[in-house]
C-alpha cells in the first residue's frame, strides 16, 4: 500500500487524525531498522538518553529489506490506530506522510536547528514551514574502498578520473586479483550507476536525478554514463549475483578484490574485520566526484497520538536529544556516519569520517551536496523504482546504452 492511500485506509477505518492510537506520554514507542551489530549499539544511546530523562521506550525493531519491512509494519500500525510515537523516515517520505495529516510538528524541540543543519537537510524535514523529523546523521554514498596491499602491489596510485581506475582495475587483474567486488541486487546496482551519473558533475547530477529533466536525461553524457558502467561491468566476478553488499566488501578486506563501490557504512566491515584506514584499506571518493557529496540522511517522524493535539513530552525530549551534540557525536561514532549537525568535534573520529566531514562542508559551499537517489533521498519510491528496473535491466543484460537511456526517459516520468 502506498503512503498515499493510507489516508483513504483511515476514513475507511472511521479514523481520524487525531484520533490516531499511540502509547501514552511517559512511553515513547520507536519504530526503526537499525537491527545490526553497530545500529543497535547506536539506536541503545538514543534509549539511555531518553530512558534517563524519565521516558519509557518501547523498541519496535522491524529487521530486513533495508527499510521495506519496516514501512509495511508503519503503514499497518497507522491503519489500524496504534501509530508509534516515532518512526525512521527518510526523504521524500517525510513529506508523504505529513502530507496524510498524521504528524505533529516538533518546532518547540527544533529551537537552533536551521542554523545548525545544512540547507538542503533543513528543507527535508521540514514540512509547511514546520519541523516535522529529527535527523540523525549523514551517510556518504560515494565512497571508492581500495584494499591499500592490492595497490601498493601493483604500484598503483589511488584513481581520481575513470581513465585512472581502469588503468588500476587491469593491474590489479594482471596480477590476479578481482579488480572490483560488487553485489548482486537492484539497490546496488542503482548505487553504482549513480556514482558514475555524479561523475559527470553535480549540476548534471541534479538535472538529472532531482529534477528529471529530459534532455538531460536523454543527453550524450547519459549515453556516456550507461557506456562508463559497462566497461566497469567488465572487472566484476561471475558470482555476483545475490550477493550481499557485505559479503563483496569482505572480498576487498581479504584482498580477494581490490575495490567496491558502497557507502560509508562499509567501512564498519573494516573495522569490525580490525583492520585500520589509511592501514589496511583506503576510503576515496568515487572517481570524478571529489568536489561532490551524495547524502543519506536517516530521520525520524512523530505521529499524532491518541487524545493529543501537539507533540507529547516524550517526543520532544526524544526530538531534542536526537540532535544535541553529544548524541549526534557517539550515534555516528557507532554508525560510522557523520553529524549531521554543524560544527560537532570530529577529534574521536577516524580518517575516513574526517574526511567525509571536510568534503561535506566543502560541497555544501560549492552546491556538490545532492541527495542519493538510490538511498530514498532524491525522489518518491514510486520514480526510484522506475529507474532502479532501467538500471538492474541494463546491468543484467546485453542491452545496449542507447535503448538504456530511453528507457530512462520513459522511467523518469513514472510519479
Amino acid at each position: 500500500m502506498k503512503v498515499r492511500s493510507i489516508m483513504g485506509a483511515l476514513c475507511a477505518a472511521g479514523l481520524m487524525a487525531g484520533a490516531v492510537a499511540a502509547q501514552a506520554a511517559e512511553n515513547v514507542t520507536v519504530l526503526h531498522w537499525w537491527t545490526s551489530g553497530g545500529e543497535s549499539k547506536a539506536v541503545g544511546v538514543l534509549k539511555d538518553d531518553v530512558q534517563k530523562q524519565g521516558y519509557v521506550w518501547k523498541d519496535f525493531a522491524v529487521a530486513g529489506g533495508a527499510g521495506a519491512a519496516a514501512m509495511t509494519a508503519l503503514k499497518t500500525k497507522v491503519i489500524s490506530g496504534d501509530a508509534p510515537s516515532a518512526a525512521q523516515i527518510k526523504g521524500p517520505l517525510i513529506q508523504d506522510w505529513a502530507d496524510q495529516g498524521v504528524l505533529v510538528n516538533i518546532d518547540s524541540a527544533a529551537g537552533d536547528w536551521k542554523q545548525n543543519l545544512p540547507p538542503e537537510i533543513d528543507k527535508i524535514i521540514k514540512y509547511k514551514g514546520h519541523t516535522v523529523a529529527a535527523p540523525f546523521s549523514v551517510h556518504r554514498v560515494n565512497w571508492l574502498y581500495i584494499n591499500k596491499a592490492a595497490l601498493d602491489k601493483v604500484g598503483a596510485k589511488v584513481p581520481t578520473t575513470w581513465p585512472e581506475f581502469f588503468a588500476v582495475a587491469d593491474k590489479l587483474k594482471a596480477a590476479g586479483i578481482q579488480p572490483v567486488a560488487m553485489g548482486g541486487q537492484p539497490w546496488q546496482d542503482l548505487t553504482l550507476w549513480e556514482d558514475v551519473v555524479l561523475s559527470q558533475g553535480p549540476a548534471f547530477y541534479k538535472k538529472a536525478l532531482v529534477d528529471l529533466d529530459q534532455a538531460t536525461l536523454t543527453s550524450p553524457q547519459m549515453l556516456s554514463v550507461f557506456d562508463t558502467v559497462r566497461k566497469i561491468q567488465g572487472y566484476f566476478d561471475t558470482g555476483r549475483n545475490g550477493r550481499d553488499w557485505n559479503l563483496a566488501t569482505a572480498m576487498v578486506i581479504n584482498g580477494k578484490a581490490g575495490m567496491q563501490f558502497m557507502g560509508d557504512w562499509a567501512k564498519g566491515e573494516f573495522e569490525n574485520a580490525g583492520k585500520k584506514a589509511g592501514k589496511d584499506y583506503i576510503c576515496a571518493a568515487v572517481p570524478g566526484t571529489a568536489n561532490a557529496y551524495t547524502f543519506n540522511v536517516d530521520s525520524f517522524v512523530f505521529f499524532q497520538q491518541k487524545g493529543e493535539k501537539n507533540a507529547t513530552p516524550g517526543q520532544l525530549a526524544l526530538a531534542k536529544t536526537i540532535m544535541t551534540p553529544d548524541f549526534q557525536e557517539q550515534f555516528s561514532l557507532l554508525k560510522g556516519s557523520v553529524p549531521v549537525r554543524l560544527g560537532v568535534k570530529m577529534d574521536k573520529f577516524d580518517d575516513c569520517a574526517k574526511k567525509s566531514y571536510a568534503d561535506e562542508q566543502t560541497a555544501i559551499k560549492s552546491g556538490g551536496f545532492v541527495p542519493s537517489l538510490a538511498h530514498g533521498m532524491a525522489q518518491s519510491d514510486a520514480t526510484a523504482g522506475a529507474i532502479t528496473d532501467v538500471v538492474t535491466k541494463f546491468m543484467n543484460s546485453q542491452q545496449d546504452s542507447k535503448s538504456a537511456v530511453a528507457a530512462l526517459a520513459k522511467a523518469a516520468k513514472v510519479k
